[in-house]
């Protein structure tokens, strides 16, 4: 049976690498036949421009004042459901404690501005069917003559004569693991009505009843650890509310009723609904007279909060109006781009002159290797530009342009170890392999610190610095691609040429000016790993100073105990002599 040699392997993996490149190019140029995708990445807000829109805050019902906690609040969740939409880059801020400010990259479609205006709703409702782990799609519909029927008028929430045949068929059809049946809804569901939504964190989908208790209704919410009738921590996450005198009343009737279906029961439970999607569906466990229910569960202490916040804020009574719009020109413009883009191409050209001053016509494998990493690069962000409506901010390409260097040290590193293994007397084609076990490792381990570090910058940094560590992360996913799907793989096949092969002096890896000797030094004897050859010549005499100047201590000073020993040894001999 033929043996597949490195080079064949090699060969294979390039071709993977290009099957992957045409893949991705294939998959944008169909996008922007078919569909709305573009060959350029599309531009952040500081970049491109794009329309402002004063929102004036109105309460509903038509009286009362709104409060700048209520206002910076409300400004959190249109940035949430601002930032949930895809549209990236978007400036949201407060205007003298009265309107609110978005700015926002393009033109917003009409869907983004129902979503900004619309106020958010919260809402407590009964569970009538349902329950976790039933977000797929029925695969198959119920019969008609199978459909659950009312038989009479509904007597209260719970009921499940709620349940009609067309509420049935559309709790069956939704599929609650698609993306866009998780999106706020931009009209919310008839208060008097039932509906069928979903709940993300367990996979749940749930018929509900209608409206009990409004998200009005709550003065506050905290979160913190559980305790016992003693008062002892039970090192259990819960979620505490506070209803306001009306909702206390109510909420008694609920779970007076709740707690009388009994546990196992889906109707056992009520659902907490904010903009028509469930945030939490805990079960009843007692009767709550004091309006100080207490939610508990598999809570961290994160996401406690998280609900914590929603159930204090999720209810704000307000909704907004376009007072004006008005088309924005780039905050930095096409000249701030330019002269980005002019960094960067300084930067390649110092790297590729670097490159190719230090490891001569290798240097032309780090040049190629930059370019498959900045070609997999661009063809990502307009994929993402097409499907999550990533926008390339000035930030963004600062990252790109830091990215350069950090890409070049892993090649670095990697030619490094191969060299150091020509200084051990290596054949090429053993040096690039050995090169590579050592290399991969440090490689792997740099690369897993410029991500951590870029999912860090990202999920605590807010504004354009999270488009900076966007793009740091993913070129350093490029880089790894690039590395072991190109850069080895052609190291591999070039080892196998007369040019690279034999050392030439031009490729970078010459064994003799590299400071590597044979170790076989004639009249039957070795020279031993780690004392550098004998200089002859002015060539041989620098490659024998850059060997020494490799040697560890350690080879130093076992090369200096025996240049000693040789020494004594030769006196030795002189005194036997006389």
């Amino acid at each position: 049976m033929p043996r597949t040699g490195p080079g064949t392997a090699a060969k294979r993996t390039l071709v993977w690498l290009g099957v992957l490149t045409a893949l991705l190019a294939a998959l944008l140029g169909g996008g922007t036949i078919f569909s709305t995708a573009s060959w350029a990445p599309k531009l952040a807000l500081d970049l491109e421009g794009g329309t402002q829109m004063i929102l004036a805050p109105k309460v509903q019902g038509g009286g009362g004042e709104i409060s700048a906690e209520q206002l910076n609040q409300a400004v959190e969740i249109i940035r949430q459901r601002v930032d949930g939409s895809g549209v990236a880059e978007a400036e949201i801020s407060t205007q003298s404690g009265r309107n609110v400010i978005v700015s926002l990259p393009g033109t917003p479609d009409a869907q983004t501005r129902d979503l900004i205006q619309a106020s958010a709703q919260m809402e407590f409702r009964p569970v009538l069917s349902g329950g976790p782990g039933q977000a797929p799609a029925a695969p198959t519909p119920t019969p008609e003559d199978q459909l659950p029927k009312p038989s009479a008028k509904p007597t209260d929430a719970s009921d499940p004569n709620w349940i009609t045949p067309e509420l049935f068929k559309e709790f069956e059809a939704l599929n609650c693991l698609d993306p866009a049946a998780l999106e706020p809804r931009q009209e919310p569901a008839p208060a008097d009505k039932p509906m069928v939504a979903c709940e993300p964190d367990t996979q749940g989908k749930y018929i509900l009843g209608p409206v009990e208790v409004p998200g009005t209704d709550i003065d506050g919410a905290t979160f913190g650890l559980n305790r016992g009738s003693q008062g002892q921590s039970l090192n259990q996450w819960v979620v505490n509310i506070d209803f306001n005198a009306e909702g206390t009343r109510v909420f008694r009737d609920v779970t007076e009723r709740l707690f009388s279906i009994g546990q196992g029961d889906p109707r056992n439970q009520f659902a907490i609904v904010l903009d028509g999607r469930i945030v939490s569906a805990p079960t009843t466990n007692a009767v709550i007279p004091d309006g100080n229910p207490t939610i508990s569960g598999s809570f961290t202490e994160e996401s406690a909060a998280a609900l914590a916040e929603q159930l204090k804020y999720g209810a704000l009574p307000i909704s907004f109006e376009i007072q004006s719009e008005q088309q924005i020109s780039a905050t930095l413009g096409a000249d701030q781009l330019r002269l980005g883009l002019i960094a960067g191409l300084i930067g390649l050209l110092l790297v590729a002159v670097y490159s190719m001053f230090q490891y001569r016509v290798l240097g032309l494998v780090t040049i190629a290797s930059l370019v498959v990493a900045g070609l997999l690069t661009y063809l990502a962000i307009a994929i993402l530009g097409w499907t999550e409506n990533y926008r390339l901010s000035l930030a963004g390409v600062a990252g790109l342009i830091v990215a350069i260097g950090q890409t070049a040290d892993s090649f670095i590193v990697y030619f490094e170890r191969i060299r150091d293994e020509l200084r051990d007397g290596r054949g090429m084609v053993s040096a690039v392999e050995n090169g590579w076990r050592r290399a991969k490792r440090t490689v792997l381990a740099s690369k897993a610190v410029n991500l951590l570090a870029a999912l860090v910058l990202y999920f605590v940094a807010v504004g354009n610095v999270r488009g900076f560590a966007f793009t740091l992360g993913l070129t350093a996913i490029a880089d790894l691609l690039v590395v072991f799907l190109f850069t080895h793989p052609m190291l591999r096949v070039l080892a196998q040429t007369k040019f690279f092969g034999e050392g030439h002096r031009w490729s970078g890896l010459d064994p003799k000016r590299l400071g590597a000797a044979p170790f076989y030094r004639g009249a039957g004897r070795f020279r031993e790993p780690g004392t550098p050859a004998p200089a002859t010549g002015r060539k041989n005499k620098a490659a024998a100073g850059e060997s020494q100047r490799r040697m560890t201590i350690a080879e130093r000073r076992i090369a200096e105990k025996q240049k000693s020993l040789a020494v004594q040894d030769k006196g030795a001999d002189k005194e036997d002599q006389k």
